[in-house]
């Protein structure tokens, strides 16, 4: 047995450390449960279906309430030209401890978020003449828990070459997923979750049509909780992606499949020794709204590199592409008068930011091509009280960074937006995080398009401001993927894995009857109160108003966007179903504002108000208009004094939606 402890109290920084001993290394299995005791996750080696001391497979399980959530699941990482790490280990020590910490978000869906819970560090060692050492550290929180691979510097290990990592999911029962299908490794994660039974994706004609999920990957396992599996903390490495390994009808077992390297797609990862993979994180929950309101993927990356965060700012941008950068006198013109309109647009209606998108370069992004005068627009919106970000290219940006983003700083742009990254390789991912680092250098805010989902790098770098990944409001120019369900289906799927550029707030707001995508004055199916829900179910600190700004002119409904925050004190979620419906409240300061949406299904929602401080609430509620159903920009707006102890009761027409700001009454 080996015993560890030391003792470590920080009173000043609200840290507390508990190192305790391990007692379970010589029986071949050891167990962390979250600080209230709900989860429990076990680590065993396994030789003929017993457990030993002596060595044997790797493998983990995790039980939610005492209920068997992820039945024993295998835990393997396969170096180039030798055989499977984990395969054949036992137990040669175990450390258990506490971590709970207070840290500060600069932007995002709280202030202030918690990394309360227990740990562990598992050290293995191979039984055969090899003897590789690996470690796995885990994490049990009361909302997750998450694990890594660590490999160690060791005799006989030079490098890290890593072919596969094989990590299982065995779900204990055949679960309801909603799977975003990929169709390859260079996707940008902008299609549908789709609900299935997981068996269904069994049996599929062998490994070669194995069908690839994007995560996160929420499910419902009957009876037992609601579970997402995702990552957090990914560099240096590769981003997963799931698969179904199951080989009849009956299966429910996920294997990670990590994106290959370009150049030789027969490796993951290389790098030197200790290297370590991202956590592999399960967000576990009663019902699917917690999951949502949960800081883990934060709390599980590293703080802030950041000192002065003075310069970052959340907000709401003007924006000319989604209309189809249509000018003042309703023409396209892409242009540096253009952009000044829309400069002048966001800073009468109190807009942080104008973003002007692609176009304005070519191939070479510290020149401009002529037709818009990027330092000339910075400066006139300067004036006005508005800042400026621009678009550019991945493939420029990875060329030209280190030459553009001082450039940049020096013409006064606030942020970049890069588009088409479309890749989550190792070397992609080290793109994130030299982009990134790159940009805080030069006072550069940074929104990704094009790209991998989020996994909490913001916290180590609060200037990134957003990510696209999500089949977004752009899709509506081009077909109707882009609808109500879909709205109500983001929240619980896509936004779990963190902030979401999904570019909201169009007002040509119509039915599905009426609906006809187009290009420029595009259209969107839904209500006009769905859209301004949007702006507080939807985490995005740097969040698009996308419309041409005359389509705004004397509507119902545009002050409520006007006056909603992009970041959040507090985030509540009330209620709310996958793809059906959904009700977060969100603080701001004193205030609270609610988003509530459905699909295409009409429903009365009773809202309980006990989110609300104490005192008296001035309610100003935007709802769909009694004939919604047909004409979906009508609002019905009305005003009330609440408190607490009281209720809303809220009808919701088809693809409808309420957005309600309650002001504390001094």
């Amino acid at each position: 047995m080996i015993i560890m402890m030391t003792r470590l109290i920080s009173m000043a920084g609200a840290v507390f450390v508990f190192w305790a001993a391990s007692a379970n290394a010589q029986m071949g299995t050891v167990t962390i449960a979250s600080p209230d005791r709900q989860l429990e996750i076990t680590f065993e080696t396994v030789a003929n279906k017993t457990i030993t001391t002596n060595g044997g497979a790797l493998f983990y399980y995790v039980t939610f309430r005492g209920a068997p959530l992820i039945s024993s699941s295998s835990l393997k990482l396969t170096l180039e030209g030798q055989p499977p790490l984990g395969a054949n280990v036992r137990i040669t020590g175990a450390a258990v401890s506490e971590m709970d910490e207070f840290y500060h978000l600069v932007t995002g869906k709280t202030s202030a978020a918690r990394n309360r819970c227990k740990t562990l560090r598992v050290e293995l060692t191979e039984t055969g003449e090899t003897a590789r050492h690996l470690t796995i550290e885990a994490r049990a929180y009361n909302d997750a828990v998450a694990f890594r691979y660590v490999v160690p510097e060791q005799p006989g290990l030079n490098e890290f070459k890593l072919a596969k990592e094989q990590t299982e999911f065995h779900i204990s029962k055949d679960p309801f997923i909603y799977a975003l299908v990929l169709p390859h490794f260079r996707s940008m994660y902008e299609s549908e979750y789709v609900k299935l039974s997981a068996s269904s994706l069994a049996n599929q004609g062998g490994v070669s049509s194995r069908v690839l999920l994007g995560l996160p990957l929420l499910m419902e396992v009957p009876g037992v909780a609601w579970m997402a599996i995702t990552e957090a903390d990914v560099r240096d490495y590769s981003a997963m992606y799931l698969v179904n390994t199951a080989g009849n009808w009956a299966g429910h077992t996920f294997e990670s499949v990590l994106s290959p390297q370009l150049d030789n797609t027969n490796l993951c990862v290389t790098g030197a020794l200790p290297h370590q993979s991202p956590w592999r994180v399960l967000q576990i929950a009663s019902t699917p709204g917690e999951l949502i309101s949960s800081t883990i993927l934060t709390s599980l990356n590293p703080p802030s590199t950041i000192k002065d965060t003075s310069w970052i700012h959340a907000g709401k941008a003007a924006w000319d592409w989604w209309c189809g950068s249509i000018g003042k006198d309703g023409k396209e013109a892409f242009t540096t008068d253009t952009m000044k309109f829309y400069a002048d647009f966001a800073s009468k209606s109190g807009f942080e930011y104008l973003l002007i998108d692609a176009g304005w370069s070519e191939n070479d992004i510290t020149k401009m091509n002529g037709r818009v005068d990027v330092p000339e627009v910075v400066r006139y919106a300067s004036l006005k009280g508005v800042k400026t970000w621009i678009w550019i290219s991945y493939g420029a940006a990875r060329k030209q960074m280190d030459e553009a983003f001082p450039l940049y700083e020096k013409w006064g742009v606030a942020g970049v937006k890069i588009d088409f990254i479309e890749r989550d390789d190792q070397e992609g991912i080290a793109f994130y995080h030299q982009a990134a680092k790159k940009a805080a250098e030069h006072h550069l805010m940074v929104d990704f398009h094009g790209c991998t989902k989020p996994s909490g790098l913001d916290r180590t770098y609060p200037n990134i401001m957003g990510y696209e990944a999500v089949l977004g409001m752009e899709q509506s120019k081009g077909g109707s993927r882009d609808n109500p369900e879909n709205h109500v289906m983001l929240p619980f799927t896509r936004m779990l894995a963190g902030r979401m550029d999904y570019t909201p707030g169009a007002f040509d707001n119509v039915t599905k009857e009426q609906f006809t995508p187009r290009n420029e004055f595009p259209m969107v199916m839904g209500t006009r109160a769905h859209q301004l829900a949007m702006y507080v179910v939807y985490e995005a600190p740097f969040q698009m108003v996308s419309d041409y700004p005359k389509s705004y002119e004397k509507q119902p409904g545009f002050d409520f966007i006007k006056a909603v925050p992009t970041t959040w004190d507090e985030t509540r979620v009330i209620n709310g179903v996958p793809g059906q419906y959904i009700i977060i409240a969100r603080r701001h300061g004193d205030d609270w504002y609610l988003g509530a949406m459905s699909n295409w299904q009409p429903r009365q929602l009773d809202i309980p108000l006990s989110f609300l401080g104490t005192g008296r609430y001035a309610a100003e509620i935007y709802a769909d208009g009694k004939d919604a159903d047909m004409a979906p920009k009508h609002l019905l707006i009305d005003k009330k004094t609440v408190r607490s102890s009281g209720h809303l009761t809220i009808n919701l027409s088809q693809g409808g939606g309420c957005a309600i700001r309650f002001l504390l009454k001094k």
